[in-house]
């Protein structure tokens, strides 16, 4: 296995792979409908993604408000860090848009990986796209 790099991408570049993780992750193992998960706000996001080599094994958005999402890592790389690093980047580039907090809607299984980045939850249980979810925030340091 090659190194893993994790660094912002491109929607006007990248979209090929980041849709081709998303669509296996989402559409294929959670079975969120392909209707639901590719939207319109890709293109005004700010993307990640983690490579593994030329492969995008990694990819996650923070839209113009200051919300995290489509953070997914591909099965076979889980549970090695990857998503952390990729939350973290997203964060410093919310920081570096000057927003005060980042808001997720994190699927109620993924909550303790949320926690242990420094996210709280701030909402009852809620059914998005079929999967409970809860709302929760990180607010970021003062500039």
């Amino acid at each position: 296995m090659s190194e893993i790099l994790v660094t912002a991408a491109i929607w006007s570049e990248d979209k090929e792979q980041l849709v081709e993780l998303r669509t296996r992750v989402f559409v294929g193992e959670q079975k969120v409908p392909a209707s639901l998960e590719l939207d319109a706000l890709d293109a005004d996001c700010l993307h990640v993604k983690a490579l593994d080599g030329s492969a995008c094994i990694g990819t996650g958005r923070l839209l113009p408000d200051g919300y995290i999402g489509r953070m997914c890592v591909a099965s076979e790389f889980r549970n090695r860090g990857i998503g952390t690093l990729m939350l973290e980047n997203l964060i410093q580039q919310a920081e570096t848009a000057g927003h005060a907090q980042v808001m997720l809607n994190s699927q109620s299984y993924a909550i303790p990986f949320y926690q242990k980045n420094g996210f709280v939850i701030d909402s009852d249980e809620f059914i998005e796209a079929g999967i409970p979810h809860r709302h929760m925030v990180r607010y970021l340091a003062d500039k």
